[in-house]
């Protein structure tokens, strides 16, 4: 089977349930934006130090965490697609597990109540770069009808990438750089 099918050739593509839409319809651009989110991931995934970096000894490892949220991502997809399939549904757990990562990465940072920029490492900057991808996506599910659960689960997930960054310059010893609202 070839990967060219040329259905699309004229700017259009097909949902999950077969109907066909223009590429740029609002909730094409909502799963693309979330696909593009998790080419993100990836790439924080292999900017990351190659021994595993984990909070507590007996949860994931951040790289472990990124394939996670990855998978889910693509349940995501398959909903903003109008999939029909219960097993590609995100759940409340999902969205309690980004919870769980998020408090315990806030466990052991300093707190801070500024903003803050996206510099001073790689993996730092790519874990900002995912938040960032990651509204867009929120905006865009916000354009369509969606399920209220893979809001849910996308609006944490920025969240989680925010503490994950502060988290990963924690542990290489960046506290980042916080803006200070000088003018």
């Amino acid at each position: 089977m070839a990967i060219y099918t040329k259905t699309g050739d004229t700017g259009v593509t097909a949902l999950a349930t077969g109907e066909r839409v223009m590429k740029n319809d609002p909730r094409v651009e909502a799963y693309g934006t979330i696909d593009e989110l998790s080419s993100f991931i990836g790439l924080l995934e292999v900017s990351l130090p190659a021994e595993p970096i984990q909070v507590k000894e007996d949860e994931k490892a951040v790289n472990e965490q990124l394939y996670w949220i990855q998978d889910r991502l693509f349940n995501v997809c398959a909903v903003l697609s109008e999939a029909k399939t219960e097993h590609v549904r995100i759940k409340p757990e999902n969205v309690e597990q980004l919870e769980l990562w998020i408090d315990q990465y806030q466990e052991v940072i300093p707190k801070r109540f500024s903003f803050i920029f996206p510099a001073d490492n790689e993996s730092v900057c790519r874990a900002h770069v995912c938040r960032t991808v990651c509204r867009r996506a929120e905006r865009r599910m916000l354009d369509i009808e969606s399920d209220a659960l893979c809001l849910q689960f996308v609006n944490r997930l920025s969240d989680y990438f925010y503490i994950l960054a502060r988290y990963l310059g924690h542990k290489i010893g960046i506290p980042g750089t916080f803006w200070t609202g000088n003018v």
